[in-house]
């Protein structure tokens, strides 16, 4: 069995790691099958928390005000990480939103993974849900605060431990396997783009949820599109 490995967990504005973003982080350092150390945070994702997250984590706007942009603990995420496997409930998802994190930041983040939901489809294939709160409730673990970022890591792991007890046998306990997942590197907004869309703003009297000056070059284009398209372009003066 693989006992040593950080157990993982994210809290999101959504699932797609291109366009939703990081507002919780918790992990937890386990060395011989014991939890040596753990790092939570929360995480100012520059973009509104919808009223749907909300409701599922108890994370709003108010708890990540004042938090760290991911900018700035990206690194020490990865130093964190370092040279051991990480292991999570669906752990491809929590690495997708790392790596495009680190690839924004011009990091490299490769590291093999423990997923704990497809072992438990292989060790558990009759029981009919195998979500973490369900897989807690079944093996009668104490889940904490559900849907937050360390309490749903350590369930994670003591959720693996639970099912090597099982099933010891599972490939899943035997090696880690590499993660793979794609993505693509997002270039800040230029300055002529933020000059551009600060003055649609202005002139169209338009009101926008997120910060003009966070904002990708992509979404920053997409952005002056569309207020373009349903307003019109600033007269008398070029487009960016």
């Amino acid at each position: 069995m693989i006992d040593t490995y950080v157990a993982i967990d994210l809290e999101t504005t959504g699932t797609n790691p291109a366009t939703d973003r990081i507002i919780e982080i918790g992990a937890a350092r386990v060395q011989n099958g014991n939890i040596t150390d753990t790092f939570s945070t929360f995480v100012n994702p520059e973009i509104p928390i919808s009223t749907r997250i909300t409701q599922i984590t108890g994370i709003s706007d108010k708890d990540v005000k004042d938090a760290p942009v991911i900018k700035d603990i990206i690194g020490e995420i990865l130093e964190y990480t370092r040279d051991m496997p990480i292991l999570g409930h669906n752990v491809i998802f929590d690495y997708s939103f790392i790596k495009k994190a680190a690839v924004d930041n011009r990091l490299t983040f490769l590291r093999s993974g423990i997923d704990t939901l497809k072992i438990a489809r292989r060790v558990l294939p009759d029981l009919p849900h195998k979500n973490l709160p369900v897989l807690c409730g079944y093996f009668g673990i104490n889940p904490g605060n559900s849907h937050r970022a360390l309490d749903d890591a350590i369930s994670a792991s003591n959720v693996y431990r639970a099912l090597y007890e099982v099933k010891p046998d599972d490939e899943g306990f035997e090696r880690a396997l590499p993660l793979k997942y794609s993505v693509k590197r997002d270039t800040p907004i230029t300055p002529a783009q933020k000059s551009y869309l600060t003055a649609l703003v202005t002139y169209h009297r338009v009101q926008i949820e997120q910060p003009i000056e966070s904002m990708t070059k992509s979404q920053a284009s997409r952005m002056i599109d569309s207020i373009i398209s349903e307003k019109g372009r600033i007269l008398n003066r070029p487009a960016y």
